[in-house]
């Protein structure tokens, strides 16, 4: 039985694949160009972005899935509080 051993390194920046409703450009974007909101339930819960092509500020709904891969690659994330 033999084991890997080693770090593999990414061979350039990640990048998200996103598409915009307004000009349905199919976009990449780095982790940079993306921010992710957590709140308390679906609806408070989503990413943006600003599309590139056109110009257009994108919200999107962000389940378990999207949280844990934009999360995990980099993306600012902002908390929201609710104040009840």
């Amino acid at each position: 039985m033999s084991l890997m051993s080693g770090i593999t390194t990414p061979v350039g920046p990640l990048l998200f694949k996103a598409a915009c409703p307004e000009c349905r450009a199919r976009l990449e974007l780095s982790a940079g160009a993306l921010r992710l909101a957590i709140g308390a339930s679906h609806r408070t819960t989503f990413y943006t972005f600003t599309c590139p092509d056109c110009g257009s500020a994108v919200r999107r709904p962000a389940g378990e899935r999207i949280i844990e891969l934009l999360t995990g690659g980099g993306v600012r994330t902002l908390r929201l509080h609710s104040t009840v």
